[in-house]
């Protein structure tokens, strides 16, 4: 199903008023599509909804985040094409499909009883586009591509002329990753809104319409810009690992980055059939640390109906190495007991859990502002 046939299934679109302005504001076919897309949306119901409430059983999305594509220089966010043509490959051995971002959101709240994959590149690199676009496009392999406004057209970058052409394919899909790429989380929060709002501007005027899909610079932020983001956007994705399923936050979707270190096609697969380890709420809400909350009290709140949960196991980066965490589960209340502070900008912690043969999984990354 095109954008075009799935928008024109919602009766509200049907409103001539609002097709004959629109129509009269853009030139192109793709650009009315995608606004239709945002008017819905803003239709739907508040943002911050909560999900289901109840354990599902959500085979999940499982997102993948890339960057760079050949280029071996920048072994921390690149992918060989030989590598990744082989973990495209891998998916289709393992029979797993390719989301569109499309369905992703149609069906978000939906429980996917097969898993779905989800393909992210960041920071549109002419990387991507010089490799990665003509193999994606050819196989037309759907994705969600983050543009940071203001380097577009610099040395190294894709061009508006470059995102325009990749966006007019019905698979491909455009999403904002804010103006200028700084660590947002250093800005003040007025500094913040201006970079966000000036990006929104940006793409208003080269796309005609602000992306529904934002992801986090550096995957940083605080539940103040967190709240600001679901304000102007649908779903915000960071780079906390993990699997995405209905019960997770919108403004806090986890993805799994792939790259030189981490591209390994042992890895790789297991990485693919992941589940989701789903819970009903994790504190504390707020992912931003600093000196009066460091090490920070966690927890997770699990559903009653949640099995196996005495088997999970944590991992932290607390203090300056990878450790075993100390875990207390009581009454479907697991307390996550840090032993040292976090020394790094972002601190991690990672759960896992053998569940009738299957692994599953999520992650927390926090923001440290150490004084």
């Amino acid at each position: 199903m095109s954008k075009f046939s799935l928008l024109l299934g919602y009766s509200l679109v049907y409103d001539l008023a609002i097709v004959m302005i629109l129509n009269k504001i853009f030139s192109f076919a793709a650009s009315i599509i995608k606004l239709f897309i945002l008017l819905l949306l803003t239709l739907n119901s508040n943002a911050q909804e909560n999900n289901s409430n109840s354990y599902s059983e959500d085979f999940g999305t499982l997102s993948l985040m890339y960057h760079r594509f050949n280029e071996t220089k920048y072994p921390s966010t690149n992918i060989e094409m030989e590598i990744f043509k082989k973990q495209i490959n891998l998916i289709k051995e393992n029979n797993l499909d390719f989301y569109s971002p499309e369905f992703f959101h149609k069906e978000f709240n939906i429980a996917k009883k097969e898993k779905k994959i989800l393909i992210t590149i960041d920071d549109a690199f002419s990387s991507f586009y010089e490799n990665a676009w003509p193999y994606l496009k050819e196989n037309k392999i759907p994705f969600i591509l983050f543009v940071s406004t203001e380097p577009v057209g610099k040395f190294g970058y894709m061009t508006w002329e470059q995102i325009k052409e990749i966006e007019k394919e019905d698979f491909a899909f455009i999403g904002n990753h804010s103006h200028t790429h700084e660590y947002l989380i250093d800005f003040t929060y007025e500094k913040f809104k201006e970079d966000i709002e000036k990006s929104i501007k940006i793409f208003k005027d080269k796309l005609g319409y602000n992306p529904i899909y934002f992801s986090y610079p550096f995957g940083e932020y605080s539940l103040q810009q967190q709240n600001y983001i679901s304000e102007h956007f649908k779903y915000a994705f960071g780079q906390h690992s993990g699997v995405i399923d209905l019960n997770k936050n919108k403004f806090e979707l986890p993805r799994f980055p792939i790259n030189e270190k981490y591209g390994d096609l042992k890895r790789f697969k297991f990485l693919i059939n992941l589940l989701p380890l789903e819970y009903k709420n994790i504190y504390p809400e707020d992912k931003l640390v600093d000196n009066k909350n460091n090490p920070p009290k966690m927890y997770v709140e699990f559903f009653e109906n949640q099995k196996n949960l005495e088997n999970i196991n944590c991992f932290s980066n607390e203090g300056n190495e990878w450790n075993n965490t100390n875990l207390k589960l009581e009454d479907k209340k697991l307390n996550i007991n840090f032993k040292d502070k976090f020394n790094f900008r972002r601190g991690r912690i990672n759960c896992s859990m053998k569940d009738n043969g299957s692994w599953r999984w999520f992650g927390v990354q926090f923001t440290v502002k150490i004084d």
